[in-house]
C-alpha cells in the first residue's frame, strides 16, 4: 500500500468482512440468550449491523471499489471465542454474562476500527464517507452502552451480572 487512500480502502474491506461475519454470529447469540432484554438487544443490533453493511456498500460504491477481498481474522477469532463461550456455559444468567462479555469485545473492536476509518475519511476529505462512518460509530457505542446496562442493571432492575453472581 502506497497511499493513505489505499490503507483506508483496506481497512474498510476488513470492517466489511467483520460485519458480514457478525451477521452470521448474532442469530446464534440471540438463540442462546436467556434474558429477554438481552435477546431483544442482540436482535436489534443484528438489524443495525445489516444497515451498517448497507452504509459500507454505499461508501464502496462512491469510491468505485468492490467491498470484498479481505477476511477479518481479528473478528473471526473474537467470534470463535464467543461461540466457545456459548457452548461451555449453560443457558441462564452466567451464560448471558458470557454472551455480554464476548459481545462487548466485538463492540470494542468495531469502535476502534470505525473510529480509525472515520478519522481517515476526515483526513482524506471524504465527507460523505465520514458522515456514514460516524453514524455507525455512534450505533456501536450505543450497543456497547446497552450491553453494559443489561449486565449491570440499574435502580429498577437487577443486572445479569448480579443474577449470575447469585445476588438479586
Amino acid at each position: 500500500m502506497s497511499t493513505m487512500h489505499d490503507a483506508f480502502i483496506e481497512q474498510l474491506k476488513d470492517i466489511y468482512s467483520a460485519e458480514t461475519q457478525i451477521t452470521k454470529a448474532l442469530p446464534k447469540m440471540v438463540e442462546a440468550a436467556h434474558s429477554d432484554e438481552l435477546r431483544e438487544a442482540l436482535q436489534h443490533h443484528l438489524e443495525e449491523t445489516r444497515g451498517q453493511i448497507d452504509r459500507l456498500d454505499r461508501i464502496f460504491e462512491e469510491l468505485g471499489t468492490p467491498a470484498t477481498g479481505k477476511k477479518c481474522k481479528g473478528m473471526e477469532g473474537l467470534l470463535s471465542e464467543g461461540e466457545e463461550g456459548i457452548r461451555s456455559h449453560e443457558s441462564g444468567p452466567v451464560g448471558d454474562a458470557v454472551i455480554i462479555a464476548n459481545a462487548q469485545r466485538v463492540e470494542h473492536y468495531e469502535i476502534a476500527a470505525y473510529g480509525t476509518v472515520r478519522a481517515w475519511a476526515d483526513e482524506l476529505e471524504l465527507d460523505d464517507a465520514a458522515e456514514l462512518l460516524e453514524e455507525t460509530l455512534d450505533e456501536e457505542a450505543a450497543a456497547d452502552e446497552k450491553l453494559t446496562s443489561i449486565a449491570e442493571g440499574g435502580l429498577l432492575a437487577t443486572g445479569v451480572n448480579q443474577e449470575a453472581g447469585g445476588k438479586k
